[in-house]
């Protein structure tokens, strides 16, 4: 009984901890800007949350783009790339759902940050989390004045 109040807690909590994760990888992409040769990062929030909430990412249909030159958008990398095996580390564990983002400006110095595109992806990304955790605080007053009987 008490699973089945609580489940919709659990999935935001779950869904809080990895906007927090991606809020970093795009602030450390920023901080990086300007750093010769830094290859911009990001999480791909839907495969992270299905494997976090046990849910089967293979019976779900991809999403995103693919990008003319041969990777692809949405944090998602090229199929013949080596996978990097928790060398980011991070809250997550492991690296298993941190691509390297497709460059869409070249630079000299190798740097692939596009500092436009990370701007509106914190930004989208705050206010996401800002969601999130205004449904949590509804959910717990839900739940608090169901135990209260109001």
């Amino acid at each position: 009984m008490i699973t089945n109040m609580t489940s919709g807690l659990d999935f935001q909590a779950k869904a809080l901890v990895l906007r927090a994760e991606r809020q970093r990888v795009i602030a450390s992409n920023i901080a990086n800007a300007d750093t010769p040769g830094y290859v911009a990062r990001d999480l791909n929030f839907k495969d992270a949350m299905l494997q976090a909430t046990g849910a089967d990412s293979s019976s779900g249909l991809r999403t995103g783009s693919s990008n003319p030159q041969g990777g692809a958008t949405n944090g998602m990398t090229h199929p013949a790339h080596i996978a990097l095996s928790g060398a980011a580390g991070g809250s997550l564990g492991g690296s298993s759902h941190l691509a390297y983002t497709a460059q869409s400006q070249p630079s000299l110095d190798g740097n692939s940050v596009d500092l436009d595109r990370e701007r509106a992806n914190f930004t989208d990304n705050a206010v996401r989390y800002e969601a999130t955790l205004r449904f949590i605080n509804g959910q717990s007053k839900t739940l608090l004045s169901a135990i209260q009987g109001q």
